[in-house]
């Protein structure tokens, strides 16, 4: 592990990364790709540690807005990120990679209940943890578990898998003038009011200085090479 530029990697994977060209639900063949991918970076040695979203299922925000209660829209969220992560677990297991999924809300018969110390356990014994049900309580997303989740297992990075390949100074998706940012701060990417994450999670970034690199899912190979040390995607510090 020495040769790695980050040991024990927090690795946040939107919910659509799921659902492959289909854009809702999830695709079991980008999940196959997905888990290609985290295979090897398991290979190289990395304790890694997964927050899967669940906006190819529900998002909380958006059900709330439709009528929903908002507590009870969040809750339907939470469930959504379990959905997910017990189909990545499935595709893993069956590649041979040992995992443990955690939820923060209790369901014994899916998995394991979320434990700081026994998660910690599983990542010293090579295990992928897989953390899911968000934070456990409504009004807060899956960035904000995500961020919660890397602290709390002492993560050297947190990876943010995206749908662009890093930070860009608008939507390059809707502008074709959108310049890519290799490099910035915590508090220049603030008063430039760029959106690497919701304001809670970058918030417990800052303050706790935990570098974000911001890249594309898709890109092959990509995560492996960030934790070798090669620059890719966007780097916030």
């Amino acid at each position: 592990m020495s040769e790695l530029a980050y040991g024990r990697v927090l690795i946040k994977i939107s919910g659509e990364a799921l659902a492959g060209d289909r854009g809702f639900g999830i695709d079991f063949a980008a999940v196959q790709r997905l888990a290609e991918e985290i295979k090897q970076v398991h290979a190289l040695g990395a304790s890694l540690g997964l927050v899967i979203g669940g906006g190819n299922i529900l998002r909380g925000t958006v059900a709330s807005e439709q009528g929903v209660d908002r507590v009870s829209a969040d809750y339907m969220g939470m469930l959504a990120t379990v959905i997910n992560a017990l189909a990545l677990q499935d595709v893993l297991e069956r590649m041979d990679v040992q995992t443990r999924a955690m939820t923060a809300i209790r369901m014994e018969q899916l998995a394991e209940p979320y434990i700081r110390r026994r998660a910690q356990r599983h990542l010293e014994k090579g295990r992928v943890v897989l953390f899911a049900g968000g934070t456990g309580n409504p009004y807060f997303s899956t960035d904000t578990a995500a961020v919660l989740r890397a602290l709390e297992i002492e993560a050297d990075v947190i990876i943010k898998a995206t749908n662009v390949d890093g930070i860009y100074t608008s939507d390059p998706r809707k502008d074709p003038t959108a310049e890519f940012i290799p490099d910035i701060g915590y508090q220049d990417a603030i008063v430039r009011g760029l959106e690497v994450m919701d304001a809670n999670a970058f918030a417990l970034c800052k303050k706790n200085t935990l570098p974000i690199v911001v890249m594309n899912v898709n890109e092959q190979g990509a995560i492996a090479r960030i934790l070798t040390g090669e620059r890719v995607g966007t780097l916030v510090r």
